[in-house]
């Protein structure tokens, strides 16, 4: 079959998008993130992203629909840990020790959340026989643009909303997982 950027690129919007909704419940949360953090979590998502397809397109079918199968479970319990914590977090009054904390252990379980569907997509790439690097490129660019995009749209509906978002977040993170786990 041939390439299609068309279709890669319509992919790579849909697997940006859990991203974008984690990166823009930071975008409010976390006020004071610097710029070097800000690409932190762009690099951080759009990399795995971009590293989950080429992982599924060589791992292949034989495990598979294990992985598949754990996938959506993994998913779902970072993100409920994670949204938990937010809340409970907000609810004991410690959002200005939060506003201002950059966790790369943080970044990195919830680039590993939300990248967990571009692994499938990696073994539909190769039963496609399409160029892995250029749709992993692709997808990367895409999760790291939607993410750096998240935060600042996140930062101003923080400005808006006010500081007990963090509430809001940790429930968006949830109900992302719970997205994640029945596989909508």
């Amino acid at each position: 079959m041939v390439f299609n950027l068309v279709s890669t690129g319509l992919i790579a919007i849909a697997l940006a998008m859990d991203a974008f909704s984690v990166s823009m419940t930071k975008g409010f949360t976390q006020k004071n993130l610097t710029s070097t953090q800000i690409l932190f979590y762009g690099l951080f998502f759009g990399g795995f992203q971009a590293m989950m397809p080429v992982l599924g397109y060589f791992c292949g079918n034989v495990i598979a629909s294990v992985i598949e199968s754990l996938a959506s479970v993994i998913g779902f319990i970072l993100l409920l840990v994670i949204g938990l914590n937010m809340i409970r977090e907000s609810l004991a009054g410690e959002d200005d020790e939060i506003t201002d904390n950059f966790s790369f252990r943080e970044v990195t379980l919830l680039a590993v959340a939300t990248s967990i569907d571009a692994f499938a997509v990696g073994i539909t790439i190769a039963l496609l026989h399409d160029p892995i690097l250029i749709s992993s490129a692709i997808i990367g660019v895409v999760a790291f643009a939607f993410s750096i995009a998240g935060i600042f749209i996140g930062r101003k509906i923080g400005d808006y909303v006010g500081d007990k978002f963090q509430i809001i977040g940790g429930v968006i993170l949830i109900l992302i997982g719970i997205k994640i786990l029945l596989g909508f």
